[in-house]
């Protein structure tokens, strides 16, 4: 089912149209509108202020509900979708509505309230204009900020004449347009319903934000005002808004500030004189629960702003249709998980292919890609894995095993292979290589190579980890790295029993297999005494720095082997970081030769993981190469290790796009430092016929070395 809404999507020109213009424009909005303010500091308070709801949200709760009530609302706090249907439906008929207007409420998308209130003959009227569009066509929004992103003006055009009257697509005049009928909707209704944005315990005042105005309307002009309010929505104080104010719009639209901003604290005075009644349902729906998580708690610094749908390569090309249900994307999926149940986001976590990219924009430090990971764990856990699957892994999980496949490979891969790829694979298999050239699995490994190199004994040392594509598909890339390091007088060492870093498992949620991993590298690796433990792929990199001991943690190894973990973290650089230091020591050297110019392409787990953007760039301009930047060179190539085998269709399309940049740049060498992403794009290049490099910085480092 979600092979077929992907391809839908992915053929869906308007779709990408406009999603792509929209992220295109958005990055460059954004930065400029938050110039001249500190955003990590912000961010820091905002996942500060969140994360103390989450700790104390009982009584938070309870504080909002004394003050709102002192200020004469009537509140009803409640767990359970139902009631709250219930509890509007029952207020309607009580007052004789027969007639609603809706701001724009996720909250109540959540409960699909307009259903249950049509089933009452209760006339619904969204007023907010990209959800009057959406209510219209009879579809979900496909963004939680942005409800009819994915439609263009003649789309619109033609859901107002085929549901309203005739109008042609100006845009101007179509504003014009549903103005006049709105507002015919909201002097008609007899019950206005909102959300929240914020909603403040100390004072029980809410916040709404708005562009259009819409909001103030359905609050003031019926005689009962309904806000429907997530309890993630809370702050403890009036003084806790401030940051989000700044961000909010900042994040969600890249406006310095939305165009209204309402603070309801008490009923409104009707303009006929009479007091309007006014009701916030507090609402939990299993988020108190997730308040409780250990790990999902941080969920509650999220204020909804999609900046993380805004920034995913992924959801550019397939939209919030295909990537979400009532809450899309990345952030959606995870509340998806809790509010409609774990099995509820099993297609949807898929298509996250950690990235990193919504991390950095996050405006409340919510590490996105790490819950969907958790997500994935827990789906493991209590689905268990298919025949197939279990198969893969049992052989992943055997070294010895593994490595003698792969060795066979490269032997029975000989009628597939011309010149280092594979180009074209029968049968079942040839979707492998339609879009992309596969590399050839090398007739001689790394671990075999590295016995014939001949290195002086120097007293400083490196542990090198080469990770199986370096291992077994790029072998070149070691003899690089070991060609650089003897240079600055550094001896490398490479133990054999080394393995799969568990990347494969772990970002599949099959934790035992990952674990186990971790504990045969770290028996590997542990007994050699050096400097450092480096590697040339930032995927190992970050397994090594930063996960080994966290699987071992959770799969409840024993102390010792876990302060091993730690021990060796400790030492763990990337390679790209090491030889930059090293170059800037002046304990590796160039030779002179012909500039050249070359365009680059950051490593996801690079330059979000580790953090590491400019190193490799100046390590290659010290070499004497130009740099040509790509435009979105820190966007991913699509490649996302087994995410190119699961989804090849989104793969391939986020790898076009890639190869389009680079070829605009108009030059003829692409370097990057991840062997993933030389993969990838080198597979692209050969596919496209291109008169392109495409090389891992090293290869190019050690071309260009000073001897002796």
């Amino acid at each position: 089912m979600i092979k077929e809404e992907i391809k839908k999507a992915l053929q869906n020109a308007n779709l990408a149209g406009a999603l792509t213009r929209f992220s295109e424009a958005y990055a460059v909005s954004r930065r400029k509108a938050y110039e001249g303010l500190d955003f990590e500091e912000i961010r820091d308070k905002i996942a500060t202020l969140k994360a103390y709801v989450a700790e104390n949200l009982n009584e938070i709760i309870d504080t909002f509900i004394k003050s709102a009530k002192k200020n004469g609302a009537k509140v009803f706090y409640t767990n359970k979708p139902d009631e709250i249907r219930k509890y509007i439906i029952e207020l309607a008929k009580k007052n004789n509505v027969k007639s609603i207007v809706k701001s724009k409420s996720m909250a109540t998308e959540e409960i699909h309230l307009n259903k249950y209130l049509k089933e009452e003959g209760i006339e619904v009227n969204e007023t907010d204009l990209g959800e009057w569009i959406i209510q219209l066509a009879g579809q979900r929004p496909s963004h939680m900020v942005l409800p009819a992103i994915h439609l263009t003006r003649y789309d619109v055009s033609e859901v107002f004449t085929k549901k309203v009257e005739p109008i042609e697509p100006d845009i101007s005049k179509m504003v014009k347009f549903a103005r006049k009928h709105l507002r015919r909707k909201f002097l008609a209704a007899e019950m206005g319903i909102t959300g929240a944005n914020i909603a403040v315990a100390e004072t029980g005042t809410l916040l709404i934000f708005t562009n259009e105005g819409n909001a103030r309307l359905t609050m003031a002009l019926p005689k009962i005002h309904v806000a429907v309010v997530g309890v993630e929505k809370l702050v403890a104080k009036f003084e806790d808004i401030f940051p989000i104010i700044r961000a909010l719009p900042r994040s969600a639209t890249a406006q310095l500030i939305t165009s209204y901003i309402s603070f309801v604290n008490k009923p409104y005075t009707h303009f006929d004189g009479s007091q309007k009644e006014f009701h916030i349902i507090l609402f939990d729906n299993n988020r108190s629960a997730m308040a409780k998580d250990p790990i999902f708690k941080q969920t509650f610094q999220c204020i909804r702003c999609a900046s993380c749908l805004n920034v995913c390569p992924v959801f550019r090309l397939i939209g919030g249709h295909v990537f979400g249900k009532v809450y899309t994307g990345g952030i959606g999926t995870i509340l998806t998980a809790w509010t409609e149940g774990l099995k509820a986001s099993k297609d949807i976590q898929g298509l996250c292919i950690q990235c990193g990219n919504c991390l950095k924009v996050c405006p409340g430090k919510i590490d996105i890609p790490g819950l969907i990971l958790e997500i994935r764990k827990r789906l493991s856990k209590e689905e268990g894995l298919n025949f197939k699957t279990k198969a893969i892994y049992s052989i992943v999980n055997n070294r010895k095993l593994f490595h003698s496949i792969l060795k066979a490979v490269s032997k029975l891969q000989k009628p597939f292979e011309r010149e280092g790829f594979i180009r074209h694979l029968p049968l079942f298999l040839s979707d492998l290589t339609e879009d992309r050239s596969l590399p050839a699995i090398s007739d001689i490994p790394f671990r075999d190579r590295f016995k014939e190199i001949k290195q002086q004994k120097f007293d400083k040392k490196v542990i090198f980890f080469a990770g199986c594509l370096i291992d077994f598909a790029y072998p070149e890339i070691g003899e690089a790295l070991v060609k650089i390091l003897n240079s600055a007088g550094i001896e490398v060492l490479f133990p054999e029993e080394q393995t799969c870093c568990g990347a494969p498992a772990r970002y599949s949620g099959v934790m035992d297999v990952a674990a186990n991993n971790a504990k045969q590298n770290i028996e590997a690796l542990f007994p050699y005494e050096a400097d450092y433990v480096i590697s040339a792929c930032p995927t190992c990199t970050v397994a090594l720095k930063k996960q080994f001991t966290k699987d071992l943690q959770e799969q409840n190894f024993n102390e010792e082997l876990i302060k091993k973990a730690e021990a060796l973290s400790k030492k763990v650089k990337d390679a790209s970081e090491l030889i930059n230091e090293l170059i800037k020591e002046e304990k590796i050297k160039f030779k002179s030769t012909s500039p050249q110019s070359f365009t680059y392409h950051d490593p996801c787990h690079l330059i979000r993981s580790l953090g590491i953007y400019i190193q490799p760039r100046e390590s290659l301009i010290s070499a004497g190469l130009q740099l040509t930047e790509m435009f979105e060179s820190d966007t991913c190539c699509g490649m996302g290790g087994s995410y190119s085998l699961k989804f090849p269709e989104i793969s391939k399309t986020i790898l076009k796009r890639k190869l389009e940049n680079i070829k605009k740049t108009e030059v003829k060498l692409v370097c990057t430092d991840c062997p993933g992403c030389v993969m990838q794009i080198r597979g692209g290049v050969d596919k496209e016929g291109l008169s392109l490099q495409v090389k891992h910085s090293l290869e190019i480092l050690a071309e260009r070395l000073k001897e002796g």
